[in-house]
């Protein structure tokens, strides 16, 4: 019998493994099914984030100057934390366990600590800011879960199938169990043996000085000087093919995970919900295009690639619903509620060694690793994850560029584009890769602000998910800049065509997506090959084109751009149909006058103000 059966078996005799009847939709991913009405907890899942818990208090007890607070109101429980605390000499539970009713206990730390009575002494708040809380049965702790999270403290804590959205996500190291008696014991002594083997370590190497593998790291990074300022960029055609074994293709794929942010709405649209919802072409999503993708390759090469969908609480029901109709497709599907969306925040490039900056999705993934779903995805033999930029609906899920990952060892991957430089697109074309500074990329893609730049930062990254927990664990990585390069022990920059970079952010990107420059196959946009440019037409539409229900009423149908320059429509212009655009045309209608575009007329290096100029 193996070690793990042992454990396994250990943490089915204190029932860890009974949940609730109820089971919140974010602790479903915790859960093997249901039995008896009862949720079964997976206890490969529970050991995982048990063992991830205790590295993390382990790491933090090597510095002799570090404390932690147990919180536990549980009567049953306290002779256990009582025996566990004389041993690890922490705070007192009990003064912890009746302060969070008093509220205040970690926030008010600085006010007076104890006052006398006649027959004992209150003590108010602990005397030193803890570096750690770990809760026991986290029912009625609303206070200790606000208050560590105002002050950045990390928690460690017990998490049954019943706990709500807004506590769990404060957790930063959950512990998915039933809190019977039996497991809190076990996890008490596993607790108070991690803890005192690293004391025992520490006097035996007889220093007390707090090293972690972020100084390490951060040291390491120093070493590099300049280096740190500089990206590798190799052109995608640079890449080798795949494997023409569908045994060693399906092996690596089955290693990928994607991840997608579902929190850009397009109300600047007149659309009310997520943008990954709008229709783009031929009545497909963003969302049909990237799980057709997924199925695609599941198909191909019998891999399993899991989707997470981390949405907003505003979006998620809308995602959620959307969701019913890939009940059929053969692709495991996983939405995520993230809670309240904050405000969009968009990070723009000025230049600069810490200005390449990834979009807010950055970070809410770096947060979903952290609520334990890593450990899970590690488990399951995942290795890279693809988050994609959700305004990008041209992202490929591209098995060549994994393929590159796997073979340099590669941890971090952004995929960027080159400005409309001519000069720059035909040095890519060469084939020949270089070394770009961190100045010349930036992630804002509209005409006026990549002047100056060499790059666009599309925004989608591919990640080694076993360096993101290296860096996590040891808290080496920020959740705002999630393009900190120089934490990672290899990271490279690959161009992509500019057809694979499609953002939806205005109607004049829809009218570019839905016309007969690009069509899709297999959820892929494909650029239509009798376009010579190799840099899309500039559009743009004016404001009575702004929400997409004026756009669909003022094209009959999209003209034909495959040889279009630029197109600039202005005031109440309406389009028929099979209408050709060619070169620069400019349409700028006169306040009060309607001007119409007749059927088949083809307009080439035009500028129209009224009806005779057609």
């Amino acid at each position: 019998m193996t070690i793990h059966s042992v454990v396994i078996q250990k943490l089915l005799t204190t029932n860890a493994h009974i949940g609730r009847q109820v089971t919140t939709h974010h602790f479903k991913q915790f859960t093997y099914g249901f039995r008896n009405r009862q949720s079964i907890i997976d206890s490969d899942k529970t050991l995982i984030c048990l063992r991830n818990a205790l590295n993390f208090l382990s790491c933090l007890s090597r510095d002799p100057s570090s404390s932690f607070l147990f919180i536990n109101t549980n009567p049953l429980f306290q002779p256990i934390i009582d025996e566990m605390t004389s041993r690890v000499t922490s705070l007192s539970p009990e003064r912890a366990s009746s302060l969070w009713k008093m509220r205040g206990f970690l926030t008010n730390s600085c006010s007076p600590k104890k006052f006398r009575s006649r027959h004992k002494k209150l003590v108010f708040a602990p005397t030193k800011m803890p570096d750690c809380v770990v809760i026991f049965d986290t029912e009625r702790k609303s206070s200790v879960f606000l208050e560590a999270e105002r002050l950045g403290i990390p928690i460690v804590a017990l998490v049954d199938s019943g706990i709500p959205w807004e506590y769990y996500k404060k957790v930063t190291y959950p512990i998915p169990a039933n809190d019977s008696v039996q497991f809190v014991y076990l996890i008490c002594n596993m607790i108070t043996k991690c803890l005192m083997l690293e004391k025992k370590k520490d006097g035996a190497k007889g220093t007390g000085k707090k090293a972690t593998i972020k100084d390490q790291v951060e040291s390491t990074s120093e070493s590099k000087g300049s280096a740190s300022d500089e990206v590798l960029v190799v052109p995608y055609d640079n890449l080798a093919p795949m494997s023409c074994d569908i045994a060693d293709s399906k092996q690596l794929l089955d290693k990928l995970v994607v991840v997608k942010y579902n929190g850009a709405l397009g109300k600047n649209m007149g659309f009310n919900g997520p943008k990954s919802l709008i229709e783009v072409k031929n009545g497909s999503t963003p969302l049909d295009l990237i799980v057709n993708q997924i199925q695609s390759l599941n198909s191909k090469y019998g891999c399993n690639i899991p989707l997470l969908l981390m949405n907003p609480k505003n979006t998620h029901k809308d995602i959620v619903k959307a969701l019913e109709k890939y009940s059929t497709l053969d692709v495991d599907i996983h939405p995520f509620e993230q809670g309240e969306r904050t405000q969009h925040e968009s990070f723009v490039s000025e230049g600069g060694e810490d200005k390449w900056q990834s979009s807010k999705h950055g970070t809410h993934f770096l947060s979903l690793m952290n609520s334990g779903t890593l450990d899970v995805l590690l488990a399951q033999g995942k290795e890279y994850a693809l988050v994609v930029n959700p305004d990008n609906v041209a992202g490929v899920v591209d098995p060549k560029i994994l393929n590159h990952l796997a073979q340099n060892s590669i941890e971090y991957c952004s995929e960027v584009t080159p400005t409309t430089s001519t000069g720059l697109i035909n040095f890519m074309a060469s084939s020949l890769q270089g070394i770009f500074k961190l100045e010349d990329f930036t992630s804002d893609h509209s005409e006026k602000s990549v002047k100056g730049f060499k790059f666009i930062d599309t925004r989608s990254l591919w990640l080694n998910l076993k360096a993101i927990k290296r860096l996590v664990v040891t808290s080496a990585l920020n959740l705002d800049n999630l393009s900190t390069l120089k934490l990672f022990e290899n990271s490279i920059g690959i161009s992509i065509p500019q057809s694979r970079f499609l953002p939806l952010n205005s109607t004049s990107d829809l009218f570019l997506l839905q016309s007969d420059l690009y069509s899709f196959t297999e959820g892929m946009f494909v650029r239509n090959d009798a376009r010579v440019s190799p840099s899309d037409p500039s559009i743009a539409l004016g404001p009575e084109f702004e929400k997409i229900s004026d756009f669909k009423r003022r094209f009959e149908t999209i003209p034909s751009i495959v040889k279009l320059d630029s197109l600039e429509v202005n005031g109440d212009v309406w389009f028929g149909a099979d209408i050709v655009l060619k070169g620069k045309v400019v349409i700028d209608a006169s306040p009060g006058l309607t001007l119409r575009i007749p059927d088949g007329v083809v307009l080439e290096d035009e500028e129209i103000n009224d009806p005779t100029d057609i």
